[in-house]
């Protein structure tokens, strides 16, 4: 099949290698010289805009979407829709929030123009590894996109496949990366509980290399972390800061909306939110309160 790439960036760049590497034609935009050169060099069709990007295709035409969530998506679907014809498909395979692809899948349908939201996970490791792709839309539109998503899945009947109708998809990664959320803050608070008991000098990388195999608590996840402590055991230079891409915010308020009790998540949410706070103000009220009504010492900075 063919198709075009919007988004050539950590993930986007290596699932259009991918692709092409399983006999795909893809056309990436790109409107750096630098980056057009370095997409022909991966034989990656290049193009320096929309228009560019859309003629190299034949109808009826594959756009994929790999770019940040929110206004990013709306201005490239804007741009598109002139140059786009009806029976064309138009994929999004970033974290947009679900109720965003339910209102574009409605507006582009008035065009008569497929959209389907492709939740995907894999990170960096996916070129090698594959993907996971949750997928939502329309059922005769994702069999015509299945070669697409059997190359870049893990195995062609392994860890991709349609979970709904449009919204689905980004539904179900935004689930996902909220479990993401709670299994990592999980992972670091074991880690730092063994770190402190000092009286064994526990060495964490081994630890992890033993869970890594036959035990409850190995995932990938853990993979990552015995490279990252193997390549860094005292994790030197990295700041105690944990930024969050929307998706664990959009899981703790839909789970509040369906009355579903999320405490892991939330709270593995709110313990990302307090990282960012180098003053901390909650946390020296509460030192001048103890202060306050028993005399309790306050430490000084």
């Amino acid at each position: 099949m063919e198709l075009g790439m919007i988004g050539l960036g950590r993930m986007g760049g290596p699932m259009a290698q991918r692709l092409t590497r399983g006999g795909h034609r893809v056309a990436g935009l790109a409107r750096n010289p630098d980056a057009l050169r370095q997409l022909e060099e991966m034989n990656i069709v290049s193009a320096a805009s929309f228009d560019e990007l859309v003629n190299s295709l034949k109808p009826p035409r594959i756009v994929w979407l790999m770019i940040p969530a929110g206004a990013p998506v709306d201005e490239n679907i804007a741009g598109l829709l002139p140059l786009l014809e009806p029976d064309d498909v138009i994929v999004d395979g970033g974290n947009s929030n679900y109720k965003d692809t339910q209102r574009r899948a409605q507006r582009l349908k008035a065009n008569r123009i497929h959209y389907v939201d492709a939740g995907t996970s894999g990170g960096v490791w996916g070129l090698q590894n594959g993907y996971s792709i949750m997928v939502g839309g329309d059922e005769e539109v994702v069999a015509r996109l299945r070669p697409i998503f059997e190359t870049l899945a893990p195995a062609a009947d392994k860890g991709w496949g349609r979970v709904g109708p449009h919204g689905a998809g980004h539904f179900t990664k935004m689930v996902h990366n909220g479990i993401e959320y709670g299994m990592m803050q999980a992972y670091g608070e074991g880690f730092a509980i063994m770190r402190h008991k000092t009286e064994f000098s526990l060495d964490l990388h081994q630890v992890a290399e033993i869970w890594r195999d036959g035990s409850v608590v190995q995932s990938w996840l853990l993979d990552l972390t015995s490279a990252a402590l193997a390549k860094n055991p005292q994790l030197d230079g990295i700041a105690p800061y944990v930024s969050d891409s929307g998706e664990g915010r959009w899981t703790v308020a839909e789970a509040i909306d369906l009355d579903v009790a999320a405490p892991v998540i939330t709270l593995a949410l709110l313990q990302r939110l307090q990282s960012r706070d180098p003053e901390s103000f909650s946390n020296k009220l509460l030192s001048a309160m103890r202060n306050q009504f028993g005399g309790h010492e306050m430490k000084k900075e």
